[in-house]
């Protein structure tokens, strides 16, 4: 079907192969080179289309969004066009994120404006919730770890979205990777009413988002980074409750969403979602990298507890705990959230990341309980629970004791031998592997976001297409290893040997890396670099 993009026509609706509407005569053809198919959403200042671009092999589908004026004052008409290449200005420069449409075309047409952006197949999150149910604790936080990079990229680029719900989030069916869409190019409204204030006023003055998931200060026209936490705040419960804002009661008084009773989460979850979901901006989280700081802490909580309340005998300082890249502040932030308990865990953590990446190796009384052995300065030796002062090499697993172990709830691998295993497609993530053996390991499409490999061997180890965000791999060998496609987004790779290892097509948006170690790997025009961007430059 080709579809007319008249708003005045009476029956859009025409044959494939037309070259003009049946109906109002108008050119079905945008540009001699986009066809509308069929209508995908409508509002009051604008529609949303798919389409197909006939210039090019294949006619590959994409998305037409017409931003339709209220008014036709030539000033009007000028403060459209304004908004119009604004939003089309900010399009381009944030589509190179693997996770944000590109903007591919955009122009004027019979005082209409379009814009044209890459086609993400795949469903919202709005509709999955409707098909499937509520998400878990688990299935929000990845959710979040997934999202808030995206949305850390792009306020870096003073890009504030100002419509975040699950209608605009969708999962794309091709590698199920979130992608956030509608930027609000036909959300700008400007009409009639508009033509008598000043031009900064009628370019800003109307409440842009979805009420209930827009924070008072968006409503009230003055949007700012941490309006886009709360949209994110709200779309959280909305995962976890299948209910839309307007389902919810309201405290009248203060206007906080009562939501609490409606979940059950674990409590440092609760504080870290109140926090999201501030009425007052003061106290809300800042920026999309607090909420990732609040929330890295909190795996550690259990583990670092139990370290304090029986410290394995001959052990004088506490546990290693497994750290990506978390600064000082996220004491703060997650000390604050889980009360003066946190605080106390929290420094503790943070001191032992300190020590291991000075080189230092801390003794590991867990490690030590699951295998009979410690570590002193690095070295295997026998435990204070066994006899004699032999050292003890660990039996080596093979691909289905490692999977049978995490799954059962063992983490820590810590200086095993695991080369030469196959743990494709292995669920690895948050496991240890500080100093282990993975030479030539097939870890091809395995999880292993956030797992520590700091100072392991990974030696031409497949790892394509592995989730590797937020992985610690400092001081790792990765010499020759296989990279393509994988996602590094937001790993450590400080001080990686990556000699020779390929990256075609990995994602390291976010990562701690340096020039000089990506000069000593293979990349293409497909890598996406630390900066977001594509390319080799």
């Amino acid at each position: 079907m080709s579809y007319c993009l008249n708003p005045a026509c009476p029956n859009p609706e025409n044959p494939d192969l037309a070259d003009v509407c049946q109906a109002c005569g108008t050119n079905l053809r945008l540009r001699d080179r986009y066809r509308a198919t069929k209508p995908l959403g409508q509002g009051g200042f604008g529609a949303t289309f798919l389409a197909l671009d006939e210039m090019l092999p294949g006619q590959p589908s994409c998305v037409i969004k017409q931003l339709r004026p209220t008014a036709t004052a030539p000033h009007v008409f000028q403060m459209a066009r304004e908004l119009f290449e604004r939003e089309a200005k900010t399009l381009g420069k944030i589509g190179n994120h693997p996770q944000v449409p590109r903007l591919l075309d955009y122009f004027e047409d019979q005082q209409q404006f379009y814009l044209v952006q890459e086609y993400v197949s795949g469903a919202t999150l709005q509709r999955e919730v409707k098909q499937n149910g509520p998400f878990s604790e688990e299935g929000v936080k990845q959710f979040l770890s997934e999202l808030l990079p995206v949305l850390q990229y792009i306020h870096s680029h003073q890009v504030i979205h100002r419509d975040i719900k699950p209608a605009n989030l969708i999962r794309r069916q091709q590698d199920k990777k979130l992608v956030l869409i509608d930027f609000g190019a036909v959300k700008n409204q400007v009409n009639q009413a508009a033509s008598s204030a000043s031009e900064q006023t009628a370019l800003t003055a109307y409440a842009i988002g979805t009420p209930g998931f827009a924070p008072p200060e968006q409503m009230a026209m003055r949007p700012v980074y941490a309006s886009d936490i709360y949209a994110l705040g709200v779309t959280c419960i909305y995962l976890l409750t299948a209910k839309s804002p307007k389902d919810l009661d309201y405290n009248p008084s203060t206007g906080e969403m009562l939501w609490e009773k409606h979940i059950r989460v674990s409590p440092h979850f609760v504080e870290v979602l109140k926090k999201m979901l501030e009425v007052s901006v003061r106290h809300r989280y800042q920026s999309a990298n607090e909420v990732l700081r609040a929330l890295e802490l909190e795996p550690y909580m259990d583990s670092l507890a139990q370290g304090l309340i029986v410290p394995p005998s001959g052990v004088s300082q506490p546990p290693p705990s497994k750290f990506g890249p978390i600064s000082s502040g996220s004491a703060g932030a997650s000390g604050g959230a889980a009360g003066s308990g946190s605080v106390s865990r929290a420094a503790m953590a943070i001191r032992a990341r300190r020590t291991r990446l000075e080189g230092t190796d801390i003794n590991s009384g867990i490690a030590g309980n699951r295998s009979g052995m410690g570590r002193t300065g690095g070295n295997t030796v026998q435990s204070s629970g066994s006899t004699g002062n032999k050292s003890k090499v660990p039996r080596k697993l093979d691909a289905q004791e490692v999977q049978s172990s995490y799954n059962k709830g063992r983490r820590d691998f810590a200086q095993q031998n695991l080369s030469l295993l196959n743990l494709q497609k292995a669920n690895l993530s948050e496991a240890i592997f500080h100093q282990a053996r993975l030479n030539k390991t097939n870890l091809q499409g395995a999880n292993l976001f956030h797992a520590d490999f700091g100072r392991a061997s990974l030696n031409y180890a497949i790892l394509r297409d592995a989730n590797l965000g937020r992985a610690y791999l400092s001081y790792a060998d990765l010499e020759g290893a296989d990279l393509r496609g994988a996602d590094l987004s937001y790993a450590h790779l400080s001080n990686a040997n990556l000699r020779g290892a390929n990256l075609c097509g990995a994602n390291l948006t976010g990562a701690r890396i340096t020039e000089e170690q990506l000069a000593t790997a293979k990349t293409n025009w497909m890598t996406v670099r630390p900066s977001g961007k594509r390319g080799l430059w």
